[in-house]
């Protein structure tokens, strides 16, 4: 369901493993090399200097090697399979089997977001989880208690797995991952045509906007590929591939050979390569640069050297090809060639460029020798990097812009002139369509809550405590129940006759009302409510309730409770050890009865369910109770700590929460 391709899993988890299996060679080899080098520092004997840089040479070796490999398994983040749901979830322990599809729907919603389609279909399902995140969040995370449930996530640039309890690691994990889609449904765009470079602008700009609003959102996340430098370089690089984008759309219909024409398309050009070395600065920067792949940087600084040379041969062939004739604007071309200079060589002005036709050659001939030295420096990295090499269409393409450069070159030589070392001036960056951050609209989907079923989110969350639901039975005594309701949604008992059968029977003042007979009234406001309790008799019908608890009274609660059941089983001789450790009482102990002390048996634990198989231990601990117990020295641990969440079995009693 949801478009995931199941086959998909097993290949990526075994990519997994082998980005954390080199990731953690590198960490050996870097502690080899740390070592080496302050082993260097400390001795002044010559024979183990020697022996140091021979160890520290074949430690590099080792560290390129590694690290070129980890380069080609670079992809987006990845997530281990999450046992949700387990028993300290309230609705399980107590609805038991009730919420078993909503459980199932939201599962497999997630489960599709570990392998998501390189699609817009892909994006819409990333999006429509992250959705659903805050209202599980307000359902069950409480803000002052650890659920026990783990999230786990792989950097997508080292392989090394972080595993938290906060949501926020899921939330800024999905949206890393939107980005990542982004960008790959604009590198699979058709550049060719027009429409193809339109959706590439689109994704690479949304990508932007997701990481942007990533980085803004979620400022402490821990995981290294979302630390703050390294979303700033991933930004830009967005940018980067957009703005490149919108020079592809420029020169796709072709570039009129016209002195305007090639001036603007040469201040395009230089944008271009402006931004790509803004993204390598940020690459050589000390936070990011350790884990960057060599391969990006590489590529930054191939597309920074070509596109630069591209805006001098437009500018060179503007100067070349063509001459200030008389039909010519003279003051526009003036004004035009002066903008894209930001300082013209010495003792020259923009009018006598244009009018003199030796300095013209002179500048435009300048201008071809920068160009061929660019595309010269873009061919001699593209070698230094193993994964260009398999790039051939990349080598065409830096090898003609070159031929063309010096067949230009060659056209305006003329031998009989002295060689001119002149330096050509820069050239300044301009666009008339510059690459923006877009955050897309698909991000933000309106979502159903899974377990609405459960009651109005700003009543029936987290962040509230409640007793176990009570059946009360409501009688009519002349047409009179007793209690008056308000609120909407759900609706509140008010106004209790504390004389009144519903009162003897257990209702209390404040009490919800969360169902009438078999009808369900979470929802219902005051007057569907009194719908359903106007025919009630003198046999009365039953009604569930529950009860808002505060901190306090719950803390007292349980305390009242623990010392009453400590001090019986302390005299039965309940206090027993394990080794040295103290045996610890289950949470059961709130539930215990006085009644059903001589029980000969007694179920006190619910089976976990499956789901909270691999979540066994942090349960265990999560849901019982260190009771004092007493030990040979006669003293008690009184300050063993309390936990704040009861486990399944203290359901069955009043005070039970959930």
């Amino acid at each position: 369901s949801f478009g995931c391709n199941p086959f998909a899993q097993t290949g990526r988890s075994k990519l997994q493993n082998t980005r954390a299996s080199l990731n953690q060679q590198i960490i050996k080899q870097m502690r080899m090399r740390a070592g080496a080098e302050n082993l260097l520092k400390a001795t002044s004997n010559s024979k183990v200097k020697e022996m140091v840089l021979l160890e520290l040479s074949y430690v590099n070796s080792n560290l390129q090697l590694l690290m070129s490999e980890l380069e080609g398994l670079n992809t987006p983040k990845y997530s281990k399979e999450l046992l949700y749901l387990h028993a300290d979830f309230f609705f399980l322990s107590f609805y038991g089997k009730t919420f078993e599809d909503e459980i199932a729907d939201f599962m497999d919603l997630r489960q599709a977001c570990r392998t998501p389609s390189r699609s817009e279909a892909g994006v819409e399902l990333l999006a429509k989880y992250y959705s659903h995140l805050p209202l599980i969040e307000s359902r069950f995370f409480s803000p002052t208690r650890q659920t026990g449930i783990f999230f786990t996530w792989y950097d997508s640039f080292t392989g090394v797995p972080l595993c938290q309890q906060n949501l926020s690691l899921e939330k800024a994990s999905i949206l890393f991952n939107m980005a990542a889609l982004y960008s790959q449904i604009g590198t699979r765009a058709n550049r060719q045509t027009l429409t193809g470079l339109e959706e590439a602008v689109s994704s690479f700009q949304k990508a932007a906007g997701v990481l942007n609003n990533l980085k803004e959102t979620f400022t402490h996340t821990p995981s290294y590929d979302m630390s703050p430098a390294m979303l700033s370089m991933l930004i830009r690089l967005m940018l980067a591939q957009a703005q490149e984008c919108l020079f592809e759309k420029i020169a796709l219909p072709g570039i009129r050979n016209q002195f305007y024409s090639l001036m603007k398309v040469a201040q395009e050009a230089a944008k271009v390569s402006e931004i790509y070395d803004q993204v390598h600065q940020c690459m050589i920067q000390t936070p990011v640069k350790d884990n960057v792949p060599f391969f990006w940087s590489t590529m930054s600084q191939i597309k920074t050297n070509h596109y630069r040379s591209m805006a001098h041969y437009f500018v060179a062939s503007a100067l070349l090809d063509h001459q200030l004739g008389p039909g010519d604007d003279e003051d526009k071309q003036e004004k035009t060639l002066s903008q894209v200079y930001d300082s013209l060589p010495e003792g020259c002005t923009a009018l006598d460029i244009l009018k003199n036709k030796v300095e013209r050659q002179r500048i435009g001939k300048a201008h071809i020798r920068r160009a061929i030295l660019g595309h010269e420096e873009a061919l001699r990295i593209y070698g230094l990097c193993k994964n260009t090499n398999n790039l051939e269409v990349l080598q065409e393409i830096l090898k003609a812009s070159h031929q063309r450069s010096l067949n230009k070159y060659s056209e305006n030589e003329n031998e009989e002139e002295f060689t001119d070392y002149m330096e050509a001036p820069d050239i300044i960056s301009k666009t008339e369509h510059k690459a923006e951050m877009e955050f897309p609209a698909a991000a933000k989907v309106k979502v159903i809550d899974f377990f609405q079923r459960l009651g109005p989110l700003s009543v029936f969350s987290a962040k509230q405590r409640w007793t176990a639901p009570r059946t009360i039975r409501v009688r009519s005594d002349d047409r009179d129940l007793g209690f008056t309701l308000k609120g909407d949604s759900p609706v509140q008992v008010v106004s209790l006759d504390p004389l009144c059968a519903a009162a003897a029977d257990g209702l209390k003042e404040g009490d919800y009302i969360v169902a009438v007979g078999d009808t369900e009234c979470k929802w219902m406001s005051v007057s569907d409510v009194m719908r359903l309790l106007k025919d009630v008799d003198e046999e009365g019908i039953d009604i569930q309730v529950v009860s808002m608890m505060d901190n306090s009274t719950a803390m007292v609660c349980k305390a009242l409770v623990l010392s009453n059941v400590f001090r019986e089983r302390l005299s039965a001789g309940f206090a027993t050890f394990c080794g040295n450790l103290p045996k610890t009482y289950s949470m059961i102990c709130l539930a215990y009865n006085e009644d059903d002390k001589n029980s000969k048996s007694r179920k006190v634990a619910k089976k976990s369910s499956f789901l909270s198989w691999g979540l066994k231990n942090k349960m265990k601990s999560a849901s019982t109770l260190s009771l004092p117990t007493a030990d040979k020295a006669g003293t008690l641990p009184w300050n063993k700590p309390c936990p704040t969440f009861p486990s399944s079995s203290s359901y069955n009693n009043d005070s039970g929460l959930y």
